[in-house]
């Protein structure tokens, strides 16, 4: 049985290259990106949907999964030994209002990358959502929970989960929750949209009782950097170990980003409207990825209590000792500290172990 070590130990990664990362201009990918390619330069390329021109730069392409021709061309061509599949559209109301569009990028686009890989031999970690279920009872879902989505998005993404175990049974799907961090436009992803509204005055409303498992993005990139250099397959719940509310995540964005306090409205899901429908507590349970790694790779989304919503109007209180600003946020909210309270790394070394 081999071993792997995380990225701060002398023994580095297996990590098979070069490396494709799919999807780029969502908000994993695009974090994903430039810390696999300080990881491993010259051996990583990212491709983004041919419609998202504003994405450019070195070890950057166009190329559309659903594609099929482009993307065996493309595996032709460089003969990638990895890929992280972070394709997919998670824009609930638009997956709603046009399901082929959903098809074609959450489950055609899954057809073809597990194809391609298992044709050049590459190894294959796919993301999928914790949107696969309901959240209709008290969340902390496993693996083994059968899925339930409410919505097209995770319908498509369940799908999506089922044609890569199928196509290729060596390959490892990680459900992800909201992935905090940056975000190529600004306004994409669960800190940024929130952000986004603040930013220009404008009120955001969001979920009382819709829960997630959200992670930073930091922690998730060394998290696939172990899967693609292990054995692993199958199914994993990579969701971080504070479960959040949606209006819970705004009242931090809130604060920390020093907004308007007005700006910032609650109401429970059944008060929305009937688009996009609207899943309740969808946290998981990492418990077999922790099993996996020998660690808990995921700090708490936000590091810090005081940074953790203890009622309804928290985000009204502004504590004169506190910093609060856009730079803040991006420091606090992007980021993690370094260190603990101890001063000692959260998250430390430790191993993946593979079968």
């Amino acid at each position: 049985m081999s071993s792997y070590l995380m990225p701060s130990s002398s023994v580095l990664l297996s990590v098979p290259l070069p490396l494709l990362i799919t999807g780029v201009s969502g908000v994993t990918g695009y974090n994903a990106l430039p810390y696999f390619q300080r990881r491993y330069p010259g051996q990583v390329l990212g491709i983004r949907p041919t419609q998202t021109w504003q994405l450019i730069g070195p070890g950057i392409c166009a190329v559309d999964t659903q594609d099929r021709a482009a993307l065996f061309a493309l595996f032709r061509t460089y003969r990638f030994r990895a890929v992280l599949n972070c394709t997919g559209n998670c824009a609930l109301k638009s997956c709603e209002l046009d399901p082929a569009m959903a098809w074609r990028i959450n489950v055609v686009s899954a057809v073809n990358v597990a194809a391609a890989a298992r044709a050049f031999g590459a190894r294959l970690v796919h993301l999928s959502s914790d949107l696969v279920f309901s959240g209709t009872g008290a969340g902390n879902y496993v693996e083994t929970d059968p899925v339930d989505p409410v919505t097209v998005y995770g319908r498509t993404m369940a799908e999506g989960e089922q044609v890569v175990l199928n196509t290729d049974p060596q390959a490892a799907v990680l459900r992800i929750s909201l992935p905090m961090g940056p975000s190529l436009n600004r306004h994409a992803g669960a800190i940024d949209w929130i952000q986004s509204r603040f930013r220009k005055g404008r009120p955001a409303t969001l979920y009382f009782d819709e829960v997630r498992s959200c992670t930073y993005t930091d922690d998730l990139n060394r998290v696939f950097e172990l899967f693609l250099a292990s054995r692993q397959a199958g199914l994993f719940h990579a969701g971080g170990p504070r479960a959040l509310a949606l209006y819970q995540i705004a009242q931090i964005v809130n604060r920390v980003g020093g907004y308007d306090p007005h700006l910032l409205h609650g109401c429970l899901r059944r008060d929305a409207g009937p688009i996009p429908p609207r899943a309740g507590n969808v946290s998981m349970n990492s418990a077999k990825l922790i099993a996996a790694l020998g660690h808990n790779p995921f700090h708490p989304w936000p590091v810090g209590d005081e940074l953790v919503p203890s009622h309804r109007r928290w985000h009204f209180e502004r504590p004169a000792e506190e910093p609060r600003s856009p730079a803040w946020l991006a420091a606090r909210l992007y980021r993690y500290p370094p260190t603990d309270g101890r001063g000692q790394v959260q998250g430390g070394q430790g191993l993946l172990r593979s079968t």
